[in-house]
């Protein structure tokens, strides 16, 4: 218990390991092996308490949860990325992890549902590594086995415009157009409210993390997993005593100029069959 409560106040206050550990009447050492062994620890929970839906039923109600927000049809998730600070990883390829605003972090992909928990995440990148690279060498490409019952993503500019993964529109021309993307932007808000939430819960993630880089990685998880938990038992969020600044969307060329043609069908007939008629 004693191990626990030492983690869990390192997740929380965001403090220094010597901190914590003086609190807790521990060696910066022993509170260095405490967090590794309890973030490992609860970071495997993840199988449990970070899930796509599993079945039709869970992808229905996802659905619904989402339509009752802002009437935007078939989605069962919102997906983006968010960068979490560390201290330099070292070594010669210490640099990918440095980000345009000269700290290190890693490139986290997180996709949340309506109730803001999130149900898949990725904590393995450097920054370096944009968005779309990260969305490409991820699990989410079940979703081109229509294992999600035709259900979407919505994403932001930064991700690549798929069947099952839907974008902005650039240029729109007509009023259903402006629909779809001010109802897009709507839905889409609950993954920067996902990300502002969490790290206010968890200050260490916002404020930044002096450990080796896989303890790092568990940390992230393991705080996904404990979020997840709160959001069970109705924990009310943390209140907003500070701005969390949230990170700068960066466009990448290519994948904006492959976003760009609209013959997208799932997009496409979305816009003449749904929003054409949806009063926004």
């Amino acid at each position: 218990m004693n191990q626990l409560l030492l983690t869990l106040r390192f997740y929380a206050t965001g403090s220094f390991l010597r901190s914590s550990g003086d609190f807790s009447g521990v060696s910066i050492s022993t509170a260095s092996r405490v967090v590794k062994r309890v973030s490992q620890a609860i970071a495997a929970l993840r199988r449990t308490m970070i899930n796509m839906p599993g079945n039709v039923r869970e992808i229905e109600e996802m659905k619904q949860g989402f339509y009752r927000m802002y009437r935007f049809p078939r989605v069962i998730g919102c997906i983006d990325c968010t960068h979490i600070r560390i201290q330099s990883p070292e070594g010669e390829n210490a640099e990918v992890f440095r980000n345009r605003k000269s700290y290190f972090s890693i490139n986290t992909q997180v996709v949340c549902n309506y109730n803001l928990k999130a149900i898949d995440i990725v904590a393995r990148w450097p920054e370096s590594v944009h968005d779309a690279t990260i969305f490409e060498h991820s699990t989410l490409r079940r979703f081109e086995q229509n294992e999600f019952n035709s259900g979407l993503l919505l994403g932001d500019g930064g991700y690549p415009v798929r069947n099952y993964l839907l974008t902005l529109l650039i240029n729109p021309n007509t009023p259903a157009e402006e629909c779809y993307n001010k109802t897009q932007i709507q839905t889409r808000n609950i993954i920067e409210r996902f990300f502002g939430v969490i790290k206010r819960r968890f200050s260490v993630l916002s404020l930044g993390m002096r450990l080796k880089l896989e303890t790092v990685q568990d940390v992230i998880v393991s705080t996904a997993v404990l979020h997840n938990l709160a959001r069970n038992q109705n924990e009310e969020n943390p209140p907003v005593l500070i701005d969390v600044v949230e990170d700068d969307v960066v466009i990448n060329d290519d994948i904006h100029e492959r976003a760009r043609p609209r013959d997208n069908m799932v997009r496409d007939s979305l816009i003449a069959d749904y929003f054409l008629r949806l009063r926004c």
